[in-house]
């Protein structure tokens, strides 16, 4: 039984969620977003399900796993494919979404590319898949281009124009979508003080938590260390305080990256660079002849029905013009799982079962970049702290606390067991009371969970 459980589903879960998973994709994007609910537009099926068998496909392991770019790329003639499928084995301790930011990925697209798999609690020896492949979009090759429906950004150089790097970006939320069409870079300004939009000041103040009106340059400030100004106003590319953000629509409006991307792009970004923003879900590509698909969750704003007819027309027209039969079941199975992965479609092309199979296999580093880490139980005895969550279940506390560990900033979080048997994740150690009650009223506010102070001597034994 679920002693404390925060009621935050007003809408319908997809059905392979927990309420962690759900209270994950609210707890990423932080009290300084103005964020609403999220709701993934991924649906759970198993990959194989509908991917050439039954039965999930044993994996090829290579023998020397070789390194996989995960972000600049040297394309080759008539290709407009880039990258390569791996998989790597998970660890006891692992999540998926370190794992993901450690190779350059967002968290939409690992949770899309791997919906069997638990986010922040994947099984131990499970192998999950890194989709470090992706079609390019269907736009001129020129300055920086970003997918919103992939949350990819794209960038094109002119002294060399037959390469390619990309990013993963977080994007506008609904409601407050990012725009489309074709803007540039207005300025540029490294630690920028982030002037707060009234609407979000306004939404702040209604749940009793003003903001003030500006925020300078530090650790806490959401536009992070760079920052890009659109030339449409009060749009920006940025970095951002909360890492986990990225990959999900969270934004304002606004385009942000990890740290350790934006600092890269922003030094390979002049002034005028042109930026097209478009809304692709559907991407049709071509790699060493063989004719690709990628297929996502069209967003709310498109329609689903004129793009899948758009789709067909492209295959079509490619199977008149390069005498390329299609496999239209292999179509109609990619656009229906929206996986994210590019496919080869072709009639005698392998199978996406057969393609994951052959992904390169890696194995994971003995650190992972940006992994948070926990605290420990050292101070439990002289310590303020802050009781979360009260459970009968010992995985869904791990995932609290793993969603706590990745908030910006971070909220230091564990699970103990209590003498009854029953699990508690604690959040701590804070040297004043003062401190410990800022995060109550921080989670209280921004998430509707009922924290609790925990005095100094509150006794409780580690899990094991």
């Amino acid at each position: 039984m679920v002693k404390q459980l925060p009621n935050i589903f007003p809408v319908k879960v997809p059905v392979f969620l927990s309420p962690l998973r759900w209270l994950l994709l609210l707890a990423v994007l932080g009290p300084l977003t103005g964020c609403v609910r999220y709701i993934p537009r991924w649906e759970y099926t198993p990959p194989w399900a509908s991917w050439g068998g039954s039965e999930e496909p044993e994996e090829t392991v290579t023998e020397a796993p070789r390194e996989v770019d995960r972000h600049h790329f040297v394309l080759g003639k008539d290709d407009t494919v880039i990258g390569e499928l791996a998989t790597v084995e998970v660890r006891s301790g692992d999540t998926l979404v370190d794992i993901a930011r450690h190779y350059g990925l967002g968290l939409e697209e690992m949770g899309a590319a791997n919906p069997a798999l638990d986010l922040w609690v994947p099984e131990p020896g499970s192998r999950a898949v890194l989709p470090l492949q992706y079609i390019l979009p269907d736009a001129p090759r020129k300055g920086l281009v970003i997918n919103l429906a992939a949350m990819r950004l794209f960038t094109y150089s002119k002294k060399a124009p037959n390469e390619v790097s990309t990013y993963p970006v977080g994007v506008g939320k609904e409601g407050r979508s990012t725009p489309m069409g074709d803007m540039y870079i207005q300025r540029k300004k490294e630690k920028p003080t982030w002037y707060v939009p009234e609407s979000i000041r306004r939404d702040h103040a209604l749940k009793g938590d003003p903001l003030p009106a500006s925020v300078p340059p530090g650790p806490n400030n959401p536009l992070g260390e760079y920052a890009m100004y659109l030339s449409k106003p009060r749009y920006l590319i940025h970095g951002t305080d909360k890492p986990y953000s990225i990959g999900l629509r969270a934004s304002n409006g606004c385009l942000r990256l990890y740290p350790e991307n934006i600092s890269t792009l922003y030094r390979a970004t002049p002034l005028k660079m042109p930026v097209r923003v478009v809304n692709q879900p559907y991407l049709v590509g071509w790699l060493r002849g063989q004719p690709y698909l990628e297929a996502r969750r069209p967003p709310e704003e498109l329609n689903a029905k004129a793009l899948r007819q758009k789709v067909y027309a492209k295959l079509k027209d490619i199977e008149a013009k390069k005498s390329v039969p299609i496999d239209w079941e292999k179509v109609e199975s990619v656009l229906k799982e929206a996986r994210g992965i590019p496919a080869p479609v072709g009639r005698d092309a392998p199978s996406p079962a057969e393609v994951i199979r052959s992904a390169v296999a890696l194995e994971l580093p003995e650190k992972l970049y940006g992994r948070p880490v926990p605290p420990s139980a050292t101070a439990i005895n002289s310590h303020w702290h802050v009781r979360v969550l009260e459970t009968d279940n010992p995985i869904l506390a791990q995932r609290t606390a793993a969603v706590l560990n990745h908030l910006g900033p971070q909220v230091p979080s564990r699970t103990a067991q209590l003498e009854d048997g029953t699990y508690r994740v604690v959040a701590g150690p804070y040297d004043t009371k003062k401190a410990a009650k800022k995060v109550v009223h921080m989670l209280r506010v921004d998430f509707e969970i009922n924290a609790e102070v925990l005095p100094p001597q509150e006794q409780m034994a580690e899990v094991r």
